[in-house]
């Protein structure tokens, strides 16, 4: 049996936000007159620590791991003299003369000694913690501030809204036209400038570093509150380069566009992400401004629902809830509106697919909108078979037989990596559950070639962009992640969207939302 709740729609006006005893107010916005932000990134703030969640949720879906990632890394441990060989003077002067010398020779950095790296970013008033490589990368990116006063790095400014940008590297300007994309490639030491033709839907200039350092008086670090945009992929394709919301999103629309803005998340347990301090679905809305967000692996039981979405938005009053009823604290799906839907339904219709939760579908004016939880394969590729012969054929006949009245919109996690570029390493995950041969021909051929657009792919054809990082290696520091997480829009409206992008700064679960911008 499957619960469904919804609450009787009110209107309310555009960004208005009142605090709740138990969370944050959505905001409301008219659909008619939708004015969205593609700004999607909260300038300065860093991942929290994951409260609650340092052992893994045991209702995992068929508890299993994606990926092999790497090693996590070692922290030193202890303190350490501040004036170690010299590096840290008893004044300001002497101070400035070491950084100089540094900034002179900035190859010196990686001779440096972790106690002389300590030493040298307290004296600079900066967090001293990390392994080596991190003390490398963080003391670089405060002597590249110094050198270019902060401006050497691209801001917020969206490259496809100017007529054109200049860049300063080391001092050094560069101009490029905004009918051109910008990437600057660090290979070596030899810092290049390349150019390409315009891209699909966007202008975007990325900092692609191969893991060398640049040892020419060029620097162009890393930078750790950010490490989505480390391109971490153990067998690049020539022009991949790494995401980055931050300058690779449209320009908002204007004010007077009719546009309908979606959200998906994997939250891995929603009252568990409720109790974290950091950031969660409360301010998620407050920032973002959806219409709508889709939620996965939930984890709720039928009797769960009632408290639980009283205590998430004000202003979104519509919303739709699948559990599972085989296991229970497993799976789960629902959706979250601030427009009433015209119709909604649970599961597939077929019995065999339906106890665990893993669907729920809304009718719109223009469109039906599918949130979905796809069955993992499991450890050992148990569910293998049942996955690509039963499941993924079962959605697709689903999708097809409701495109027949109007366009499908397909989004949540949906448990496969479906190319190379969307996993950090493809070759020592090809027998790992999302990434088999089996599960990327069954999404080609039961998705793709059915006439679904993957709209990231679609609007970022080399990007690499991820939306997964398994907990156990420590994946997100890292970006050693997976793309499981999409929007797979019909081809008939596949021109409307106006951006499909992801959220890699949002955490309280391994997945991170995605979203996507339709203009009606």
């Amino acid at each position: 049996m499957l619960c469904s709740f919804a609450v009787k729609a009110r209107s309310l006006r555009t960004r208005a936000f009142s605090p709740l005893a138990v969370g944050v107010m959505g905001s409301k916005r008219l659909l008619s007159n939708s004015s969205v932000s593609a700004s999607s990134t909260v300038e300065g703030k860093t991942d929290k620590k994951l409260k609650g969640l340092a052992t893994a949720d045991l209702n995992s879906d068929e508890g299993e791991v994606k990926g092999n990632g790497g090693k996590g890394k070692v922290v030193e441990q202890g303190k350490n003299d501040d004036r170690e060989q010299g590096l840290v003077g008893t004044n300001h002067d002497s101070r400035d003369g070491v950084f100089k010398d540094i900034m002179n020779d900035p190859g010196r950095i990686n001779s440096m000694t972790v106690q002389q790296l300590k030493a040298a970013l307290r004296n600079a008033g900066l967090p001293a913690k990390g392994c080596k490589s991190e003390l490398v990368s963080a003391l670089k990116s405060y002597l590249d501030k110094q050198l270019d006063g902060e401006s050497s790095h691209l801001e917020d400014e969206q490259l496809s809204s100017i007529s054109a940008q200049s860049i300063s590297v080391t001092g050094k300007t560069k101009t490029f036209s905004a009918e051109l994309d910008a990437k600057i490639v660090m290979k070596g030491k030899k810092l290049s400038i390349k150019e390409k033709k315009p891209s699909q839907a966007i202008r975007k200039a990325s900092l692609v570093i191969d893991g060398k350092d640049a040892n020419d008086g060029v620097n162009v670090p890393m930078s750790q509150s950010e490490p989505w945009t480390i391109f971490a992929h153990k067998k690049p394709q020539k022009g991949w380069i790494a995401y980055n919301p931050r300058i690779m999103r449209p320009p908002s629309l204007m004010g007077d566009t009719k546009c309908m803005k979606l959200m998906s998340w994997n939250v891995n347990g929603l009252r568990a992400l409720l109790k974290l301090e950091g950031f969660s679905v409360l301010e998620l809305a407050k920032r973002e401004n959806f219409d709508v967000l889709c939620l996965q692996e939930t984890k709720l039981q039928e009797k769960d629902v009632e408290s639980i979405k009283h205590s998430l938005l004000e202003g979104y009053e519509n919303s739709f809830w699948t559990c599972s009823v085989s296991k229970l604290g497993y799976s789960g799906t629902a959706i979250i509106s601030r427009i009433k839907p015209l119709s909604v339904r649970y599961g597939l219709g077929i019995s065999d697919h339906d106890s665990e939760g893993r669907l729920v579908t809304a009718e719109f004016d223009t469109f039906y909108l599918l949130s979905a939880y796809v069955p993992n394969s499991g450890d050992g590729l148990r569910r293998l078979p049942y996955r690509v012969k039963e499941w993924d054929q079962s959605l697709s006949n689903y999708m097809k037989e409701l495109e027949k009245s109007k366009p499908v919109i397909l989004t949540g996690d949906l448990n496969c990596a479906h190319e190379e570029i969307d996993i950090h390493d493809p070759t020592g995950n090809k027998r790992s559950a999302g990434f088999t041969n089996e599960e990327r021909q069954s999404f080609g051929t039961n998705f793709i070639s059915r006439g679904f657009v993957d709209t990231f792919r679609k609007q970022h054809p080399d990007v690499v962009g991820y939306s997964y990082w398994g907990y156990r290696h420590g994946g997100r520091k890292t970006n050693k992640g997976w793309r499981l997480d999409y929007f797979l829009v019909s081809e008939s409206i596949a021109d409307k969207v106006y951006d499909s992008y992801i959220l890699p700064d949002v955490t309280g679960s391994d997945h991170c939302p995605v979203g996507l911008i339709l203009a009606l």
